[in-house]
């Protein structure tokens, strides 16, 4: 059909008013078009051209040749080019725009890109007289726009990467209404070249949606999604904020992180441009890097790591996808033993493929990934790579990576001064095993040292399973007498740190259900249910977490450390339950299981609800382990050992100087044990048939810490009653408390104090008699002196009152 052609001219000079207009209009191109086209097709000269140019000088002035999507759906194709005005003197320059419009859903002749149009012939530069010319020739075939752009995009080499991926973008469908890309070239030309390595790039529908101009004065104003600039006009295309590819400057210092723009600029510095073509057959999405690379590969084209790792990836997806000669073509590329710059996604997607393609593929085929792969395990360092089957390795390639691998792995597994990762010492083990390099030498060390790491490295990861959880259950399940000598070094181990085992057993869940023993491990991994299921009743989780170990721990006494540590790893037992566990077992087993520690810590921390059993406890733990108690500990269960002899026996004479004296060898001595002693002592200083001796040693101890328990207990309601109801035990505290007068600093301004506070309420509320009984005890367990003294301060008391009384009445009247 025949394409409707359009013809604008801009004002002559002197013509004021105007900008210009349309002198030829081809129908089907309604006045509302018009308007919207006009501004499209306008041409502004660059900066500095001369107003009289000669013949050579507009010849090279810029022309705007665009492509252009108009609001109803349909398109323009238009070029503008200065011409000379012919009108007036002859020197001036004006400009003539020819534009060839296409309705929706049609297009140029011949089902030709806009950009192979720029080249036509048939572009005029005057309106022609008569009928417009139907429509627009093309040159034939892609060779006018594909000639000569392998050479256009080596010289551009810096900037490809980055234009393709832009022009990408903007090609893309969802692109619509965006800021264009600015290209800055000295020649207009240029730009549409760009174009051109776009339309042979990009996939047809992708290119048809890339409208452009390639010159103009004002980018930020330009609806096209690409726009070509002078380099006069950079620095105004940056300052609106628009992507601006100066290609006209110095080569760009960065790249772009574009897998597939990138391995497209490498297709097109190879001058490989029919590669796109077959890229595009293979599946994938239209931009995915996987095709593009894997094309350019099996073509011989080098690609950088990330390149390789697309190709690689999109080929274990797609195993099937190439044929023989392409699959070892890709793997030969690959695994290229010329390559040093492989990176850590790359060894994985060539892994993956690996997998994909082995029992797919001949060994021949896959053997270089295979030594590759373990060769990167070894010497790289690479602890996620997804290594080969064995039978991989099984032709005369493993024996040569054997013999060239063997000696490098058995060094280091044999070195035990270095640092080495858990990662790092599964995969040596299992790459070992894959060359059938014999290990069982260095196998006890390994595991020696490989056991410990475990649970070190599994504290410091986040939550869930650590990063090397998965390679070790493989070398678990792929190696017996490993998984066996691990398993009893972690089992040896355990003891020392159950919780620490017990906590990686829950991230790690290692198969120890076959024959060996492995009690503490057993018992490790039961504790977490039980802990759910008895919730805090921690004697029913013990004797459940003991039972689990399948072993008595009168045969293994160990069982006991860890069983204690455990269910008490962050606190003591309680008194109950310490006394539960030394009846669980001889005090023999809790000697070689070092438990006995625990029981001691219990019995030193209990409350003072718990007093009378922490003393029993304590008396039992001082017969029990006698060589292994020392120092403060002993200290203090001798003390509570004494709080108990104080409160249901007769202890030895000196309890009161003992009292001190452990106290001082328990330091620091906690202060509910203090407060015990402290209590127990001053609580049989008050009872009635309380030794003189003692008293006098407590007295002139002069310990004021001990006399201030000593006040407390006194004025307690126990003794104040008893001061009221028993004139003995009255009598007697009186004799106490003015015995000593010059018994250091602490002793008498206490005993003055419980004399008016605690006595003397207590003396005002007896009977007559009852006072009379309290004067004849002092004196006859005294002396008539000290009866006499009893009176005068009985009488002082009384005095005190009857003055007060006689006071208040005179105040009164």
């Amino acid at each position: 059909m025949s394409l409707a052609q359009v013809h604008y001219t801009s004002a002559a000079p002197g013509d004021e008013g105007t900008a210009g207009r349309f002198t030829a209009v081809g129908p089907g191109v309604s006045g509302a078009l018009l308007a919207e086209i006009e501004p499209l097709v306008r041409y502004e000269l660059p900066g500095g051209a001369p107003e009289r140019p000669s013949d050579g000088e507009l010849r090279s002035l810029p022309q705007a040749f665009g492509y252009f999507a108009l609001s109803d759906g349909s398109r323009l194709v238009v070029r503008s080019a200065p011409v000379r005005d012919t009108g007036g003197t002859g020197a001036g320059v004006r400009f003539h725009a020819h534009a060839v419009h296409l309705p929706p859903g049609v297009p140029l002749p011949g089902d030709r890109l806009p950009v192979e149009a720029w080249r036509s012939p048939h572009w005029v530069a005057v309106t022609p007289g008569g009928a417009i010319p139907d429509p627009l020739a093309l040159p034939p075939g892609p060779a006018a726009v594909s000639e000569g752009l392998d050479d256009f995009a080596v010289s551009r080499g810096p900037w490809l990467a980055a234009v393709l991926a832009d022009l990408r973008r903007a090609s893309d469908a969802e692109a619509t209404g965006g800021r264009p890309v600015v290209l800055v070239e000295r020649q207009c030309a240029d730009v549409a070249r760009w174009l051109g390595l776009a339309s042979v790039t990009l996939p047809r529908e992708s290119a048809e949606r890339l409208t452009f101009t390639t010159y103009t004065r004002r980018p930020g104003s330009s609806a096209s999604r690409v726009v070509g600039v002078g380099p006069e006009d950079a620095g105004a295309a940056r300052a609106a904020g628009l992507r601006v590819h100066e290609c006209a400057g110095p080569a760009p210092a960065g790249g772009t992180e574009d897998v597939w723009a990138t391995t497209a600029a490498r297709v097109w510095r190879s001058r490989s441009p029919e590669l796109f073509r077959e890229a595009r057959e293979l599946p994938g999405e239209p931009f995915a890097a996987g095709p593009l690379a894997v094309t350019a590969l099996c073509a011989g084209i080098a690609l950088g790591p990330d390149g390789r790792a697309a190709a690689a990836g999109w080929a274990a997806d797609r195993p099937y996808a190439l044929d023989a000669r392409r699959t070892g073509r890709l793997v030969e590329a690959i695994a290229s033993p010329g390559i040093d710059d492989r990176t850590a996604p790359e060894f994985d997607s060539a892994g993956r493929l690996f997998g994909a393609l082995e029992g797919r593929c001949p060994a021949s085929v896959t053997a270089p990934l295979a030594a590759m792969l373990v060769t990167e395990a070894v010497r790289g360092g690479n602890g996620s790579l997804e290594l080969p089957r064995r039978d991989a390795f099984a032709g005369p390639e493993g024996a040569e990576v054997a013999e060239r691998l063997g000696p490098e792995i058995l060094t280091e597994l044999a070195d035990t001064v270095g640092s080495r990762s858990v990662a790092r010492t599964v995969q040596l083990l299992r790459v070992a095993r894959l060359l059938g390099v014999d290990g069982t030498e260095s196998l006890p060390g390994v595991v020696d040292r490989l056991a410990p790491a475990l649970l070190t490295e599994a504290s410091a990861a986040h939550e869930g399973p650590p990063g090397f959880a998965p390679a070790l259950l493989e070398l678990l399940d792929e190696q017996f007498e490993v998984r066996t000598a691990l398993l009893g070094a972690l089992d040896r181990i355990a003891p020392g740190d159950p919780g620490a085992v017990a906590r990686f057993l829950e991230r790690v869940a290692l198969p120890f259900t076959g024959t060996q023993a492995l009690p503490h491990l057993r018992m490790c991994a039961e504790v977490p249910e039980a802990m759910a299921t008895l919730g805090g009743d921690r004697a029913a989780v013990w004797h459940r977490v003991l039972r689990a170990a399948g072993i008595s721990p009168f045969a293994e006494p160990l069982v006991l450390r860890t069983a204690v540590g455990l269910v008490w790893e962050d606190r003591a037992p309680t008194v109950e339950e310490a006394r539960l566990l030394l009846d669980a077992a001889t005090s023999d087993s809790h000697r070689v299981a070092g438990t006995w520690a625990r029981l001691v810590d219990a019995a030193m921390g209990a409350s003072a609800a718990g007093t009378d059993e922490a003393a029993r406890l304590a008396h039992d733990l001082l017969r029990g382990f006698p060589g292994e108690i020392g120092g403060r500990e002993r200290a203090g269960l001798l003390l509570l050992d004494l709080v108990r002899e104080l409160r249901t026996g007769a202890p030895e004479p000196g309890w009161a100087e003992r009292v001190r004296t452990l106290c001082t060898q328990a330091e620091p001595v906690e202060p509910a044990l203090r407060e015990r002693a402290h209590a127990a002592l001053v609580e049989r200083l008050l009872a009635p048939d309380r030794p003189g001796a003692e008293l006098y040693d407590f007295v002139h101890g002069a310990d004021a810490e001990l006399i201030g328990a000593y006040d407390r207990a006194a004025r307690t309601e126990t003794v104040r009653a008893r001061l009221r109801t028993q004139p003995a035990y009255a009598a007697d505290c009186f004799t106490v408390w003015t015995a000593h007068p010059h018994a250091g600093r602490a002793w008498p301004p206490v005993a003055a104090a419980l004399l008016d506070d605690v006595l003397r309420p207590a003396v005002r509320g007896m009977s007559a008699e009852d006072v009379a009984e309290v004067e004849a005890t002092v004196g006859r367990t005294g002396s008539s002196g000290r009866a006499d003294a009893f009176r005068d301060w009985n009488r002082s008391s009384t005095l005190g009152r009857l003055g007060r009384r006689i006071a208040g009445r005179v105040r009164r009247g």
